[in-house]
């Protein structure tokens, strides 16, 4: 374990792809070199995690498919075929989930993963602090990879235990834990924090391309069997977890990288909020990481965390019902009077996720404009709430009208989830009431993303019984709530900085300073 440890980094060899790349080369390679390669690796990293975790709404429709033509309350079956070598046709589902009460195990499936894996992060996010990200990111991917695919091979050896594809789903939550914490806690090493919402804005698209790129291969692998949805990506993140352990440097003392500041100006020399990377590095103050790690609690005492976490709570019970049940609304929602097959409505949803790209990079860099991030996640939520009610009231009237306004429910669904996982984050893990301490934004990290995501856990199973056993108008319901809570646990934070706007605009205030989101005035840094 004591090789793993962070706390000595001089004992760390450079991993072997950054060495094969210096060879190549014939000599080192720049800083921002080493920040491409960053950038690249954890957002394939974190894509392909998307893309294992995508894979299951894209197979519900195959594992329970219920008749259309008289709605999900009667969940009446559809055995058209049998015959299969696998022991049972995508068209006939696959039991236990083709049985009268199939939606509510899928949703209890889905809070199961959802549940170990929001567990998990408050570990994941103790130990990413303390080891080293790169070996515990690639563990976590093999082992993400393993066990998506063994819930594969379940088609193949004819397992129709309920319990199995339970335990896969769960240990696979457990690995994939390690994913976010890590990525975040890496990028932060390498990055300032200048323009961070921008940045981290359009490097957290791998989420959304993730989810595109899985919902894609998924629904494309359906005509093969439902089995090879899980096994492909599966190995496509085994994969790339060995591209990460051989190429991902986790921070620029370990490369023995220097950041050049020929092309900085002198303003910005000066100004250490500007240039310091969102981490203090053992290097730049040795004494400063002798301090030991943030512990749980204090963490989340850090002014800014509780209420940032409690609003991503609601957000992702939003952004991860739709993950995992959109594919499963659409093909289960006559458009123009027609069904859709379940590969075509895989391949519909992911304008949900086209739209979070495209939300994710417009709050960070309206929050960077304003300098307000409170505002803008908020402002965000609260437009969500008219656009869930129109694409639930008009979302069947044509595949154009549905596309469209999936596309704006997802742009201000996961914009705020996209702003409060990275930029917020960041900002908060580097607060000042942490003196400088450099070992807190994997767990501060952790915390608000793990909160985060028992609402996602929490919002698939209300999902799962409210869909079955009520109607999609009163789920939609549901989601509309959940949007206005979130918007509303920001209030006091969206006070404080309305008050430093109207400060600001005051004649002799020309300077922007950041909120103390805990005390809600403006302090100086």
């Amino acid at each position: 374990m004591g090789s793993l440890m962070q706390s000595e980094p001089e004992i760390e060899k450079k991993p072997v792809g950054i060495r094969f790349l210096e060879h190549i080369k014939g000599s080192k390679l720049s800083y921002n070199a080493y920040q491409a390669i960053v950038l690249i690796v954890t957002f394939l990293a974190y894509a392909s995690y998307h893309a294992a975790r995508k894979t299951t709404s894209i197979v519900k429709s195959a594992l329970d498919p219920q008749s259309p033509d008289t709605g999900l309350n009667t969940l009446l079956l559809r055995f058209t075929s049998f015959g299969s070598s696998s022991g049972a046709k995508e068209e006939g589902g696959w039991a236990p989930f083709n049985g009268p009460d199939g939606t509510v195990l899928l949703g209890e499936i889905d809070v199961a993963f959802l549940a170990v894996y929001a567990f998990g992060m408050y570990f994941a996010g103790h130990l990413g602090d303390r080891m080293n990200l790169r070996i515990f990111l690639t563990v976590g991917m093999i082992g993400t990879g393993l066990f998506t695919s063994l819930f594969g091979v379940g088609y193949w050896l004819n397992i129709h235990s309920f319990y199995y594809f339970l335990i896969m789903q769960m240990l696979a939550g457990l690995f994939q834990s390690s994913g976010w914490p890590s990525v975040v806690a890496v990028v932060g090493k390498w990055f300032n924090k200048k323009k961070r919402g921008l940045i981290m804005g359009i490097w957290n698209a791998h989420t959304s391309v993730g989810n595109i790129t899985g919902s894609l291969i998924a629904a494309a692998m359906l005509r093969y069997g439902w089995g090879w949805s899980f096994v492909v990506p599966g190995v496509v993140i085994v994969m790339i977890g060995f591209v990460n352990f051989a190429f991902l440097p986790v921070n620029p003392e370990i490369v023995g990288a220097e950041r050049d500041l020929d092309g900085v100006d002198s303003t910005e020399k000066i100004d250490n909020s500007v240039n310091e990377p969102l981490l203090l590095s053992s290097s730049d103050s040795e004494t400063e990481d002798k301090k030991r790690a943030v512990g749980f609690i204090e963490a989340w005492k850090i002014p800014g965390v509780a209420p940032f976490a409690l609003c991503l709570f609601f957000a992702k019970l939003v952004a991860y019902t739709f993950l995992y049940w959109l594919p499963f609304y659409v093909s289960h929602t006559a458009i123009e009077g027609e069904y859709l097959s379940d590969e075509t409505a895989g391949n519909l949803s992911t304008m949900f996720d086209v739209g979070g790209v495209v939300g994710g990079i417009m709050a960070g860099y309206i929050s960077d404009r304003i300098g307000a991030r409170a505002i803008t996640a908020a402002s965000f939520m609260y437009c969500s709430i008219p656009a869930l009610f129109f694409y639930r009231s008009y979302g069947h009237i044509s595949l154009l009208a549905n596309a469209s306004l999936m596309f704006l429910t997802g742009m201000l669904v996961n914009g705020p989830y996209a702003l409060i996982t990275t930029a917020v984050s960041a900002d908060l893990g580097t607060h000042s009431s942490l003196k400088g301490n450099s070992r807190a934004l994997a767990t501060v990290t952790a915390i608000i993303d793990g909160t985060g995501s028992v609402g996602a856990a929490v919002g698939p199973l209300l999902t799962g019984y409210i869909s079955s056993r009520s109607s999609w108008t009163a789920v939609f319901t549901m989601l509309m709530g959940a949007a206005f809570v979130a918007g509303l646990l920001l209030t006091r934070l969206v006070m404080a900085e309305v008050a430093e706007k109207i400060a600001e605009s005051r004649p002799l205030d020309e300077c922007r300073t950041p909120v103390d989101y805990e005390q809600g005035h403006v302090m100086e840094v």
